[in-house]
């Protein structure tokens, strides 16, 4: 079973009644997705017994194999790419990667005609998994400046044990950066 603590403002008590929740059922496990600004381990104090990088895929342009058609950026519908071709004092053009634009998508990479673009690990924040007491605990702690956290809310959520009644602190908000 799943269970979600949200509302749709900061402020109202969901960290409370989801660590009450999880303190109160057996065979819990905690996430906690305000990955913002998390807190359940303030109530809890658990002992953190592994912490991991979290990353998501960033395209990365290959000059040598690129010339310059656009198609990366026709595809990207969040305008993280752009393509100059070449003029007078810059006759090679070049690309431009706005990463806290990408929503790392994949469609540049997999529509590249020439093969031009990889990705690679783009770190933007960290996932702590421990224990307290009996309850299984993870969070994430999203990197200072970073423009969307549901990248790393999903990472979080990954790790939902099965076997464990799990309790959600959710972020706060009703809207999506997505």
């Amino acid at each position: 079973m799943v269970i979600a603590i949200a509302s749709g403002k900061g402020g109202t008590g969901k960290t409370t009644v989801a660590v009450n929740l999880a303190l109160s059922v057996g065979n819990v496990q905690l996430l906690d997705c305000d990955v913002e600004e998390p807190n359940a381990h303030i109530f809890l104090k658990p002992e953190i017994l592994e912490e991991e990088i979290a990353c998501t895929p960033l395209p990365q342009i290959d000059d040598s194999k690129c010339d310059r058609c656009g198609k990366c950026a026709e595809v990207c519908a969040y305008n993280a790419i752009a393509v100059f071709p070449g003029s007078g004092a810059n006759p090679g053009g070049g690309v431009l990667v706005f990463p806290h634009l990408c929503h790392s998508c994949g469609a540049c990479t997999a529509l590249c005609p020439k093969g031009a673009i990889s990705e690679i690990d783009r770190p933007i924040g960290i996932i702590q998994t421990g224990k307290a007491g009996e309850i299984e605990f993870v969070h994430g702690r999203l990197d200072i400046g970073e423009a969307m956290s549901p990248p790393l809310i999903n990472l979080v959520k990954k790790r939902t044990n099965p076997k464990k009644t799990v309790v959600i602190d959710a972020p706060p908000g009703t809207s999506c950066p997505w």
